[in-house]
């Protein structure tokens, strides 16, 4: 059966644990295994640019002394995406770049729903290098680092800023910006009546019909 490493490329085991939980519904529908694993050298958390900075060649280092048919890197600003690719010629797929091309074939407009203000440039700047600026509603922040997604009232506070990127912002489709926060999807989907996207969850289906349909990269 073909395997599919989700990489935590934080060391928040918090945060495999939700992202585990989150992809129960992906895997009733795949022949696939989703395995989820830990970054332990890695920072608790990843929210700024010098944490990308210095988790970018642990992923690469991660993904090149791995045994995976393909490879998901589980943190919404993809780092390391490139250099893991360059490591491998197997499958890896950015969860921030899967959500972003999945909310374009679900809505018109995508609102982001950020941990952080401090986010927010870097997603804008994702964004933009995938030329999809223009189908971009808005990012709006919960003002909740990774280390209190799992708190009670952060599914409320993920309701209230995706309210505004509906109906202030004109997004009809959301995409959770943290891996973390796929746990509440369900309930946010049912408040909101417009479709969630929980990244983790659109870069292993990505990867996984990648892996069904034989594509490969060039040789590493």
């Amino acid at each position: 059966m073909p395997r599919i490493l989700i990489i935590n490329p934080n060391s928040s085991e918090t945060v495999t644990q939700a992202m585990d939980t989150g992809l129960e519904q992906a895997r009733a529908g795949i022949a696939h295994v989703l395995e989820c694993v830990t970054i332990v050298e890695a920072p608790q958390a990843i929210e700024s640019a010098a944490d990308i900075e210095a988790v970018a060649p642990l992923v690469a280092d991660f993904v090149s002394n791995s045994d995976a048919d393909a490879f998901v890197i589980a943190c919404f600003s993809d780092p390391g995406l490139t250099e893991a690719r360059e490591v491998t010629a197997y499958p890896v797929v950015g969860m921030g770049e899967a959500a972003y091309l999945e909310a374009l074939q679900i809505g018109s407009m995508f609102g982001v729903v950020s941990i952080l203000e401090g986010s927010i440039p870097r997603h804008a700047a994702h964004i933009q290098r995938l030329g999809v600026s223009g189908r971009l509603a808005g990012d709006r922040s919960i003002d909740t680092g990774v280390g209190r997604l799992s708190e009670h009232d952060t599914a409320s506070r993920i309701i209230e800023v995706g309210r505004r990127l509906r109906d202030d912002d004109g997004a009809d489709v959301l995409i959770l910006g943290c891996a973390g926060m796929g746990s509440h999807r369900p309930v946010v989907e049912a408040e909101l009546g417009i479709p969630v996207i929980d990244p983790v969850q659109a870069a292993s289906l990505q990867a996984a019909s990648i892996v069904t349909l034989g594509y490969r990269r060039g040789a590493a």
